[in-house]
């Protein structure tokens, strides 16, 4: 018999904006073809022209407060006090800080999943105020739900060690794709083969400045691509551009098609960020086939495993730039890293495998057999 599921505290579906709402996006379908009614709770100003369902999972839009601090926990209130009508089995919620209202489902009878992400407060784009918060949050997380979920073995560590909560390890997952269009890289006059790509937010902890310090350091004629917005980040998103030197390109927020061919494109792809917990982009670049040179925390390491190129994080500049240098000079290097990219996702990583990984874990919860 099918279940209930309701997914809260991200900013909504089909469209894409952080590993969060891919993880949503890929995981609800799969569920749909499962046998299970799944609804999915998104902010009423990203889920403009969404309609009512995206492949079978009922879209849910609710109003929020337009605030870096206030419009997570907004809206998740208000899709909580929505979902208490509706008698799900299970609620899952994404993000450590919606923690303070993760119990009260459970209070009607559902079971409820807590994603705490990375160690969210380390990012530099919180303030004093937030960051104390976000740590209280982790704090209350076990109290809060029925299943709290890693998606990195050293997060699941972290809460053993810090809190005595057992969490489940359940972890992201990627697609296997290959796209040989051209257009997007037409589109900023990229040639294929002859850029570094950076996709993320633009937002501190993904440390972008971090990485074009390093280009600068190194000669090559090859262009470095930073893919990427933030809402509320202007300021740090013009400081870039005042750093960068001709070689790079700025293009903001990529999506689908479009991402998928820049992706496809690129020399090898890098990820400067040191925040732990899994991100979602570097499984994507694996799936992509591509060569990724990754700042060496415990979780990105966890993920690149042997098909991934590590910089020294506690001297990030001058590795970043020396490994950068190696890579572009020898890329029978980067060819090899790139065959077996993909293997490690179909063998690690694949949604299907993380779809039932989640399906086993909501029935268990229930006490239910599949």
């Amino acid at each position: 018999m099918g279940l209930k599921i309701a997914f809260m505290g991200i900013r909504g579906i089909p469209k894409g904006y952080s590993g969060f709402e891919t993880f949503v996006r890929e995981l609800a379908p799969r569920l749909v073809e499962r046998g299970h009614r799944v609804t999915v709770y998104g902010r009423s100003y990203h889920m403009e022209g969404a309609g009512k369902e995206y492949k079978g999972a009922r879209l849910v839009s609710l109003p929020t407060i337009r605030s870096k601090h206030l419009e997570t926990i907004t809206h998740t209130t208000l899709s909580v006090l929505h979902g208490l009508f509706h008698g799900y089995d299970i609620v899952y919620f994404c993000i450590v800080g919606n923690a303070p209202v993760a119990f009260i489902p459970r209070l009607f009878g559902a079971r409820v999943f807590l994603n705490v992400d990375g160690a969210d407060w380390q990012r530099e784009k919180w303030g004093g105020f937030a960051q104390n918060y976000l740590r209280a949050c982790e704090r209350i997380a076990p109290w809060a739900a029925n299943v709290i979920v890693a998606d990195a073995m050293v997060i699941q560590q972290k809460y053993e060690k810090l809190y005595g909560a057992r969490s489940l390890f359940i972890p992201y997952g990627a697609n296997i794709i290959h796209d040989n269009g051209t257009g997007e890289l037409e589109k900023y006059g990229l040639k294929k083969g002859e850029y570094i790509l950076f996709v993320s937010r633009l937002e501190p902890e993904n440390r972008a400045d971090l990485l074009i310090e390093a280009f600068k350091k190194i000669k090559t004629d090859k262009k470095l691509v930073i893919v990427g917005g933030a809402p509320y980040g202007q300021e740090y998103i013009q400081s870039l551009k005042d750093m960068a030197d001709e070689r790079v390109v700025f293009t903001g927020g990529v999506f689908d098609q479009g991402y998928r061919q820049l992706s496809c494109g690129a020399y090898l792809f890098t990820l400067p960020s040191a925040v732990d917990g899994t991100r979602p982009v570097l499984l994507d670049q694996l799936g992509f086939g591509n060569c990724v040179l990754v700042c060496g925390t415990p979780a990105n390491s966890e993920v690149a495993g042997d098909h991934g190129v590590v910089f020294d994080p506690e001297d990030p500049l001058n590795s970043l730039a020396a490994e950068l240098q190696r890579l572009i000079d020898n890329p029978d290097i980067v060819e090899r890293y790139r065959q077996g990219a993909a293997q490690r996702i179909k063998e690690s990583y694949s949604w299907d495998m993380v779809t039932s990984m989640n399906e086993r874990a909501f029935y268990e919860a229930l006490g239910r057999g599949e």
